[in-house]
This record gives structure tokens, sequence and C-alpha cells, in this order.
């Protein structure tokens, strides 16, 4: 197993001469080139796990430095917990404290730039299911008979569901737990903005590409149904309020714009 630098996703060896999802429009190669690295180069490189508590049910687990910088949420129900958004990174000390807060039911991504390490996770796990939208298939860069493909909604556990909401990639998804009020794990399919009342919808964030109206519309009327107060994006952002209204009207003003509606302000 090997990882790209840049975007930390394993890949089988010997790896293809530049990672897909980083030369794909949505991501980058950087100027310097193609990188690949192991888990022990991240080891002596400096890399650790940081663990931050958000909430009696929630925690965030992050890697300074590795990859993308995505934080990797670990979300609690009376079954079984879900990690979600795989970090690129993986040690001793961290599976450790994972397997004292109980059995992992699933280990899933909101989309491939979050795969991090999500077979390496579930190996040092008991092979926890890792569970893979279907219509993101083609990118996975390492295959396992932990992973196990889904499409349209899959049920984790009791009020635990993943729904494929499309948008960034086609199989964009979110985690949806009903219990504490509602809680969506969105990753950056939808992204909670700085201002922690809106949140934004693109096909590429480093590249600054948006989605349409159309998209952003049907993302909206797929997350309607759902009840839930607290958002939380990919890197430890989150609006804790009324966030599954804050998302409608955050859908409504990115289509208006889009639209065209506001060009006379511009």
């Amino acid at each position: 197993m090997i990882i790209c630098k840049t975007c930390a996703v394993e890949y089988d060896e010997p790896p293809p001469d530049v990672c897909p999802i980083c030369s794909d429009e949505r991501q980058y190669v950087p100027a310097t080139g193609q990188v690949w690295l192991s888990i022990r180069d991240l080891h002596e490189g400096g890399a650790v796990i940081r663990i931050t508590q958000h909430s009696p049910i929630l925690w965030g687990l992050s890697a300074p430095g590795v990859g993308i910088g995505q934080q990797m949420l670990l979300l609690h129900t009376p079954q079984g917990n879900l990690l979600w958004d795989p970090l690129g990174f993986i040690d001793e000390q961290t599976v450790a404290w994972l397997r004292a807060q109980g059995p992992v039911l699933g280990i899933a991504a909101s989309h491939p730039h979050m795969f991090g390490v999500q077979v390496s996770w579930s190996e040092a796990l008991d092979d926890a299911p890792v569970l893979v939208n279907e219509a993101d298939a083609e990118w996975l860069g390492r295959r396992s008979p932990a992973i196990t493909f889904w499409s349209g909604k899959h049920q984790v556990t009791e009020g635990l569901t993943l729904y494929q909401i499309g948008g960034h990639f086609r199989g964009s998804t979110v985690a949806h737990w009903t219990g504490d009020d509602g809680i969506l794990l969105a990753g950056d399919t939808v992204m909670v903005n700085p201002d922690r009342v809106t949140t934004s919808f693109m096909r590429s964030y480093p590249n600054r590409l948006p989605l349409s109206a159309g998209v952003v519309n049907r993302i909206a009327a797929q997350l309607a149904p759902l009840s839930f107060e607290q958002v939380w994006s990919n890197f430890g952002n989150s609006i804790t309020t009324g966030a599954d209204m804050a998302i409608q009207r955050s859908a409504e003003r990115h289509a208006s714009w889009v639209r065209g509606d506001f060009d006379h302000l511009t």
C-alpha cells in the first residue's frame, strides 16, 4: 500500500504514474510533481493524530499536514460507531482509542477526496465495512473484500443512514443521524462557510468551480425531508443550530447568484 502525498488516498502497489484523484479537474497535482509516501514515511516525518471531542457523541480526529487535512469524525450511536471521512494516516495509539469507544459499524467517505487510508483503517478495526457509493467506485485506488458498494440510500444502523446526494462527485454522500436533534455529516458535499451560518456547493473548491443552480436545487430538495440541528463539514466547520434550514437558504442564495439574479450588484 502506498499513499499520494497531496490527497493522502491509499493505492495498491505499484501505483499509477500520477494520482487520478489529483489529476482530475477538482483537485491538482503540485508544481513539484507527484510524490508517493508510505505510512512509515509519514511516521518518520512527525505525523500525529489529534482528537477533539465536539459533543457527547461526536469526536474529530485530525492529522495536521497530512494530505488535504480533513478531520475524520467518529459518530457514536447506541449500536456502534461510524468513522466518517477517514484520515490518510493511521497509528496504533489511535486504533487503540477507537477500539475503546466501541465497535465500528462502518467506515464511509463523503467523496473520493476523503477516501484516505480507509482500507487500512478497516484492517486495523476487525475488517469493519468500508461503505463506498458505487457511482464513485472508479476512483478507488485500493481494493479490499471489506468494501461494500451501495447506491441511493444505505442504513448503517437504526437512525443512521447514508444518502447519495451527488454534486461534487456523482456519489457524493451525507450521513444523517436522527438522534440528538439530528446531525448531518456532510463532508464538502455541503460545505459550511466561515460565517458558520451559510454553506457552499462546489464542483471544485481549490479550483473554484461552482455547481449549477439546477444541481444545487436538486441537492436542497434531497435534503429537505431530513431534520437536523447540526451539520458538520470536513475541516471541523459546523452549524450547530437550525442547520437544515440554513442549507435550504444557502441553496436558494447560491442558485440566485449563478442564475444571474444579482448581476446588477456586480
